[in-house]
């Protein structure tokens, strides 16, 4: 993998994180055009990086907002603990059940199948990109008008984490996308379903991260040799990458941000869509 095939998946991603249109499609679609294979486990690490990077910049330009929701109080920094902890939990409850079924339903005559190999079909990140659509535009356009004050509570909270745990075995369906959008169909403000979405894609990238690293080192076969120098030229690609999606994120975010706050959800779901015929067009010819 060049430096310029990272740098191009690193900007991909960066432009697109902060927008409910799945990064990971577009960053899936621009690896394929480039002839690399999203489903091999350097692929993925890279993946799971370049959202770190963006998570950093996310960080960043969040912490102010952050600051004042979560971290104004002791008592208001463990209801949010509470709450995000409830989210991530049944988040990765639904997540494992989905990942059983599918690798021993649908991946069952594949020996020791894992989800990762579905990450590269292109013919269901279509579906995934539709059905992620057809939420957004439901949310934008038929979502509860909430007030700045409107609360979220256990049960908002536990709904979004199990809608987040439907999105992670499939590219393609937006985490905050349909993370978002189940808060502003629960009644939640737009900026406070944001500031939840983001807050549990920071707790929710490490464990997914060492999961990549785990399945990296797991695929290698290496002597004690050549050990350190091979860890190396494996991990150098994903590090680069992080760095440059946290500098594509961090110029991105104003921008995006701004544009989500104008109250035009929904034009990213009709998005999502035009997106889904173009990556089926892909599906069908082949590629």
């Amino acid at each position: 993998m060049t430096i310029l095939q990272i740098f191009a998946l690193a900007a991909v991603q960066g432009a697109a994180e902060l927008l409910p249109v799945s990064s990971s499609a577009h960053v899936i679609v621009i690896a394929k055009l480039m002839g690399l294979d999203p489903t091999t486990p350097e692929m993925t690490l890279l993946l799971v990086m370049l959202h770190t990077g963006t998570m950093f910049a996310v960080i960043c330009y969040f912490w102010r907002s952050w600051r004042e929701s979560f971290f104004a109080s002791r008592k208001q920094f463990m209801r949010a603990f509470k709450l995000i902890m409830i989210s991530t939990i049944l988040t990765g409850m639904v997540g494992l059940v989905l990942k059983a079924v599918i690798e021993r339903a649908v991946l069952r005559e594949i020996p020791n199948a894992e989800i990762e190999l579905l990450f590269g079909n292109l013919g269901l990140i279509s579906a995934a990109l539709t059905a992620a659509g057809v939420l957004i535009i439901v949310a934008g356009l038929y979502g509860k008008r909430a007030s700045t004050s409107a609360d979220l509570g256990v049960r908002e909270s536990a709904l979004i984490g199990m809608v987040q745990g439907l999105c992670l075995p499939f590219r393609g369906f937006s985490r905050s996308g349909a993370t978002i959008s189940a808060g502003l169909l629960l009644g939640i403000a737009r900026e406070k379903a944001e500031e939840f979405s983001f807050a549990l894609a920071v707790i929710l990238t490490p464990p997914v991260i060492a999961r990549e690293v785990w399945r990296l080192l797991k695929a290698q076969t290496l002597t004690t040799s050549t050990q350190g120098a091979h860890l190396a030229g494996l991990f150098f690609p994903s590090i680069v990458g992080m760095v440059l999606s946290f500098l594509a994120g961090l110029l991105a975010l104003r921008w995006l941000s701004s544009w989500l706050e104008k109250g035009r959800w929904q034009f990213f779901g009709f998005y999502c869509l035009v997106a889904a015929s173009v990556v089926f067009t892909f599906y069908r010819i082949g590629m």
